[in-house]
Formats: C-alpha cells, sequence, structure tokens
C-alpha cells in the first residue's frame, strides 16, 4: 500500500513539474507571426517593406532589460515598429519594463504608437506619454503621418482607444470621431493607409474609411485558445470572439490582430504564446 501511495505521489509531483514548465513555456516563449500585405495602392519603393507590430505589454519583463524580446526584434529586421496599445497594467502600473523596452526599440526603428484601454483607465497617461515621447516614441493621438521612401509615401493613421471618451466606452461612434479628426485635412484619398487602433472588434468601421491594412490587439489572442477553434473569450467580445489572432479581411481592408506580449485580469496563456507580427509589404502577389 505504501508503494502504491509513493508512487502516486510521484506521478502527482511529475505532473506539477509537467504544468509548471508548460504554463512557463506558454507565457514566455515569443512565437514570430509573419503576414504579407499586396496592394496596388502601394508604391514600388515600398515593395518588401517590414513593419514589426507589438501589442499589449502589460507591464511584463522578457529577460534583463527586455533583452530576450528586443533581440527577438532586432533579428526580424523591421524598417518601421508600432505599437497598438496597453503598453502598461492599469491594475498593477509600473512603467520600467515599458520604457526599458521603448529604450532600446528606438534604436532599431522608428517607433510608433497608440493608447490602449489601460493608459486611460490608469489615469496616469500624461505621465507615461511625457516619458514615451522622451525616449524617442511618435505618440499618435487622432493624427496621422507621413512615411517617406525617396518621392513616395505612405500614410500612418493613429486613434486613442474610445475608453479615453470619459470613461464611456461608445466605441464605434467614438472612434468614427477619431478616426474624422485624424484625416480632416487629408486630401490624397489614394495613398497606402496603414490604420494603427487598439480594438479590433471595429473592422466593420475601419473598413468604411479606405484603410488598406489596420494593425489591433487588446484581444490576448482570446487567452485561451482551443485547437481548431480560436479564442476562448476576449474584451468587448465575450465567449468565442471572431477577432482574436491572424488576419482578417472586411472590404479592401485587411486587419492583423496581435495577440500580445503580457496578461492582465488572467494571469496564464493556454495555447497561445506571446507574439510579435512581421508584416511584410508586397506590390504584387
Amino acid at each position: 500500500m505504501k508503494k502504491i501511495l509513493r508512487k502516486w505521489w510521484l506521478y502527482v509531483l511529475i505532473g506539477i513539474v509537467l504544468l509548471i514548465v508548460f504554463f512557463y513555456y506558454q507565457n514566455n516563449s515569443i512565437v514570430i507571426s509573419k503576414h504579407t500585405k499586396q496592394s496596388d495602392n502601394l508604391p514600388e519603393v515600398f515593395d518588401g517593406y517590414k513593419i514589426v507590430q507589438l501589442s499589449d505589454l502589460h507591464n511584463k519583463s522578457f529577460g534583463d532589460d527586455q533583452s530576450y524580446l528586443v533581440e527577438k526584434i532586432k533579428k526580424a529586421e523591421p524598417d518601421i515598429i508600432v505599437f497598438t496599445g496597453d503598453v502598461i497594467d492599469s491594475r498593477r502600473y509600473d512603467v520600467k519594463p515599458s520604457i526599458k523596452l521603448m529604450e532600446k526599440i528606438v534604436d532599431i526603428a522608428p517607433v510608433y504608437y497608440v493608447t490602449g484601454n489601460h493608459e486611460w483607465r490608469s489615469q496616469k497617461f500624461n505621465s507615461l506619454e511625457e516619458k514615451l515621447k522622451n525616449t524617442g516614441v511618435h505618440v499618435m493621438r487622432n493624427a496621422t503621418e507621413e512615411i517617406t521612401l525617396g518621392s513616395e509615401k505612405i500614410r500612418l493613421i493613429g486613434v486613442d482607444d474610445p475608453s479615453h471618451n470619459n470613461g464611456i466606452e461608445s466605441d464605434v461612434v467614438t472612434t468614427g470621431d477619431y478616426i474624422e479628426s485624424a484625416l480632416k485635412d487629408v486630401d490624397d484619398e489614394e495613398t497606402f493607409q496603414v490604420l494603427l487602433s487598439h480594438r479590433p472588434e471595429l473592422l466593420s468601421l475601419y473598413s468604411k474609411y479606405g484603410i488598406d491594412l489596420v494593425f489591433s490587439g487588446h484581444a490576448h489572442g482570446g487567452q485561451v485558445r482551443i485547437p481548431f477553434i480560436g479564442g476562448l473569450i476576449a474584451p468587448n467580445q465575450g465567449l468565442l470572439p471572431m477577432y482574436t489572432s491572424g488576419e482578417h479581411i472586411a472590404n479592401d481592408t485587411t486587419m492583423i490582430v496581435n495577440r500580445g506580449l503580457g496578461n492582465s485580469l488572467f494571469p496564464l496563456r493556454v495555447f497561445n504564446r506571446p507574439e510579435i507580427v512581421v508584416v511584410t509589404l508586397r506590390t504584387d502577389e
């Protein structure tokens, strides 16, 4: 009987160790997801242009001074880096991991950033924004910036998360107003346009504005990913959400949803490793 009990406890111990290893791997081993966006609107000089997207860091650190994460980004050889919100977590506010990351990656490529809901929930965004700008990050708040190569250009559009609207998340109306505000002085509608917006559930709205490519996050990949089905739950989308990862298309608009890097309320990722997205722009198939 004692031998059976000892064996049983040994199996339990092995099971616990394996679970710890599994969850550590799921929450700390970064995966690189590669996509290609082809468009006839894209100038020839931008063929092969690489955009690295990061999202939803939530204070997480990957190695000393973010060394593991930075090395992964560096190997992707981006032309620009975009960050689609929730660089901090409002429940345990700590800017150090985020600022350390930004200090490192601005030396790799220009960095463009938009807010997520956690920046506004923290009620500390003003000081965070100043720190981000001081590191050299382009903080885009309902604004556009043109990226030029030679005489050609593409347009970046960056909008605030709608939770900035006095804490009332009237997503569609608010985000529509933000996009229109960013585009109010734009008179060249043929330019290839890239939108940075935290919320993926607003794809149908984004497609109304002639956007070619959208980068979003927020959904954390559905937190737990069920094989062959997808994400289990996401904020603002509920159970079995539609937009948690990968490419989604509406009309001529392609949206890339980043599964994010860190965690917030729920502390674990399951079959949902932290993600860096790399999109290569192409002029032809």
